[in-house]
């Protein structure tokens, strides 16, 4: 296939590994026991996976408590009220908050990456969450003795260990996840948190190299958890020139639950870097109904009239469960929704001739 394809990266977890984490965090059963659980359902996801055909693939994230906090596991300096998160539908998330320093991940991506690679047949790709999503567990009051500029300092460099581990496991691809840069022109319209949070990402993306930076990508989405988002009302033309400011070589942008996505992919078009590659999104994780390949086919053709070929690929507009507790999308449906997608870009692949 001339066109690449990739996922996002979660796909809901079992009943049993929701059930086990549940104990887990309830203290009725030991943390080997959690393991052996995640460990079988990475193990059936990747098999689930490769059996879409996607040339590309992840392990579900299936051992994440959720995107955003995995870095958190094994951290005994943070508390739980930290910022929440309201979605459209009523519902919170809330981000822990640090509580002393120094700040260091008690888990690192790569961990997951090594596990996955032990049943993957296909390139897997490796999800980490953005610096400046972690940049909000720090508290507004300030930690006394570890003064803000001396937290982002120790956030950059994990986070940049972070990427490194996977690139040097063999990550087929890094994803950035920075969900939070649509919600972040909802809180400050003027887009200056926006500009914040790219500066800071952008001093960890300038500690690769250009050739690191090809299999460093960013995705961005208005949020996608219990069939809501929290900031799908923020229009992509406040967003999307300043996210490509960002030193990466791929963007993952979701598209297909997009009202206008023809005005959206002519701003992708007029703004993506000559040396960028924008997948856009052709499945709509919140949408119940699986897509049908044609559906996915005229999505891409219609992308391919915005943006080079040589620069264009597709992609799932979220995660399919982002939040390790989400049920909201059966497992079945999601991996229904990935093989159109893989096949819909082959079919528009003949048709453009590539």
């Amino acid at each position: 296939m001339a066109l690449p394809t990739e996922p996002v990266g979660s796909i809901p977890r079992p009943g049993s590994l929701i059930d086990a984490a549940r104990a887990f965090a309830a203290g009725e059963v030991p943390a080997e026991e959690l393991a052996a659980f995640r460990e079988a359902a990475i193990r059936e996801t990747i098999e689930l996976f490769e059996a879409t055909a996607s040339p590309i693939i992840t392990d579900g994230e299936q051992a994440k408590p959720s995107f955003a906090t995995y870095p958190l596991e094994g951290v005994a300096n943070v508390d739980p009220h930290g910022v929440v998160i309201p979605f459209a539908d009523g519902h919170t998330r809330q981000l822990p908050r640090l509580t002393a320093g120094p700040f260091r991940y008690g888990t690192h991506a790569a961990s997951y990456l090594t596990t996955a690679q032990r049943y993957a047949r296909v390139p897997l790709k490796q999800a980490v969450i953005s610096a400046s999503a972690l940049s909000l567990l720090y508290p507004a009051e300030g930690i006394q003795g570890y003064p803000r500029e001396a937290f982002l300092d120790d956030l950059v460099a994990e986070t940049e260990a972070d990427i490194r581990d996977c690139l040097a496991a063999g990550a087929h691809k890094v994803q950035i996840d920075f969900t939070e840069a649509r919600l972040s022109v909802k809180l400050d319209p003027t887009g200056g948190l926006l500009r914040e949070f790219v500066e800071l990402n952008n001093r960890v993306l300038e500690r690769f190299s250009d050739e690191d930076r090809t299999r460093i990508g960013v995705h961005t989405c208005p949020g996608g958890d219990r069939d809501s988002t929290h900031s799908a009302d923020v229009d992509y033309a406040e967003l999307l020139p300043t996210l490509f400011e960002l030193r990466a070589g791929s963007f993952y942008i979701q598209l297909a639950g997009e009202p206008e996505p023809g005005r959206v992919l002519s701003i992708i078009g007029e703004h993506l870097r000559p040396w960028q590659t924008a997948f856009v999104g052709v499945i709509d994780p919140i949408d119940s109904k699986v897509e049908t390949p044609d559906t996915v086919r005229d999505r891409v053709l219609e992308a391919a009239e915005h943006i080079p070929i040589e620069r264009l690929g597709t992609t799932d507009d979220c995660g399919f469960a982002p939040f390790g507790d989400d049920t909201s999308t059966p497992r079945e449906t999601a991996f229904e929704k990935i093989r159109a997608r893989v096949i819909g870009t082959g079919l528009a692949a003949s048709e453009l001739g590539v």
